[in-house]
């Protein structure tokens, strides 16, 4: 073990006391966290160890947005090796949730926590699923569980790669630990160019640029049928309601939105806010009940969706039916970008076909916003206010937040998912 991999253990070892406490904190909020603690330490039910000769695919999503992002290759690895078996692994509650949503009860497909990173949780881990190959998304890197997929000769590429610079510059605190972690992955398929070049910055090598897996994703139509229902709905007893989606908001910036909300108050402008995280649906609600604003709740509604005349914000507090919103709204505002989150994943929107406002923080998607708006499927606003006033003037000009360059755009940068399966075949065969 060199001497940088051994004093990021050693602070592991000294943070392990606060790990359960660490999960209790979370538990107030997501009580999934207080499940499944022994996987979080490398022990997995006997059940989920692969049989005897079964090639096992290990993909690595954290959360929703990566898991997301894995079904396009999922999809792909299914159909060049229909007889693999695919392991997910993640590191929330959200993540692991949004897996069994995706996948189902699909034998071939496991989901799991993967371990801390802890030299002898990775081995355990490695040596109960025994893959033949991994992929961590985007920018997951884990010194003691890249060591141990070289000690057991197992692949392990990052692949869906980005970078920012702000995080470039974090790991470039560490440049021995960076360098030797980053060396020992097989192979990176980085999103863009410019997250190569951080990448490679900081001592990697053998990276490709394949492209993003978001743009792979297509939207489903059982979602698409769902939100257009839901417009029809609520426009039933409000026949001129136009619908501006504030889409995956952190906090923060639901409070900014509906204060300006209440200071471009249009009786025709229904409100709809999905909070990016579930544990805060019931905080956003009061926030909106608090500035007595007319209110209903997602999960309120029955089948029939329909929406009193006056309601003035609605609050998406359901999982899995983001795609549903997008298809029932005018406009999008994309949440994350607000506030100094780094934005949330403006692909989607772009996908349906939807009008996008974007905030100044976009480092999370730098490539995909600035494509976004140079191809004119994004613009770009500076805060709340201009957020409505944009919105508005939009939806005032006959037919202009109707139709949206944002699926050409989209369906012009796929084909990610494919370029990484050639990489992983590469490797494998």
């Amino acid at each position: 073990m060199s001497m940088a991999r051994f004093l990021y253990t050693l602070s592991l070892l000294l943070t392990a006391p606060l790990v359960p406490l660490y999960l209790l904190w979370r538990a107030r909020r997501q009580p999934e966290y207080l499940r499944h603690w022994n996987e979080r330490c490398g022990f997995f039910a006997s059940r989920l160890r692969p049989a005897v000769g079964q090639t096992t695919l290990w993909l690595h999503a954290v959360s929703v947005g990566e898991t997301r992002a894995t079904q396009p290759l999922v999809k792909l690895i299914r159909q060049r090796w229909p007889q693999t078996r695919i392991l997910l692994t993640h590191m929330t509650p959200t993540g692991r949730q949004t897996a069994a949503e995706l996948y189902g009860r699909d034998a071939a497909i496991a989901s799991v926590y993967l371990p801390y990173d802890f030299p002898w949780a990775m081995r355990r881990f490695l040596r109960h699923f025994r893959p033949q190959l991994g992929a961590v998304m985007e920018t997951e890197l884990w010194p003691n569980l890249v060591a141990a997929c070289r000690y057991q000769d197992i692949p392990l590429l990052l692949v869906n790669a980005r970078l920012s610079e702000k995080s470039a510059r974090g790991y470039a605190r560490f440049p021995h630990l960076t360098r030797e972690t980053l060396q020992g992955l097989r192979a990176i398929a980085a999103q863009s160019p410019e997250d190569a070049a951080r990448l490679e910055g900081l001592g990697a090598a053998h990276c490709h640029v394949t492209g993003n897996l978001k743009f792979d994703i297509n939207p489903p139509d059982e979602l698409l049928r769902r939100g257009k229902h839901w417009l029809r709905q609520w426009r039933k007893d409000a026949p001129r309601r136009r619908v501006l989606l504030a889409a995956s908001t952190r906090e923060g910036e639901e409070a900014l939105i509906l204060d300006a909300y209440l200071r471009h108050l249009d009786a025709a402008l229904l409100l709809v806010i999905v909070p990016r995280h579930p544990q805060r649906f019931d905080a956003v609600v009061a926030l909106a009940t608090a500035r007595r604003l007319k209110t209903v709740r997602r999960s309120a509604l029955d089948e029939t969706a329909q929406l009193d005349g006056g309601t003035q914000v609605l609050i998406g507090d359901s999982m899995g039916e983001l795609f549903a919103y997008y298809a029932a709204c005018d406009v999008a505002f994309i949440g994350g970008s607000l506030l100094d989150y780094g934005c949330q994943n403006l692909i989607e929107a772009c996908a349906v076909g939807v009008p996008v406002l974007l905030g100044p923080s976009t480092y999370n998607f730098a490539d995909a916003a600035q494509a976004a708006l140079a191809a004119g499927a994004a613009r770009q606003i500076r805060d709340a206010d201009e957020l409505f006033d944009r919105a508005l003037c939009m939806l005032a000009a006959p037919g202009s937040a109707d139709t949206s360059p944002g699926a050409t755009f989209a369906a012009g940068h796929r084909g990610a998912s494919e370029r990484t399966l050639q990489l992983m075949a590469d490797i494998l065969e």
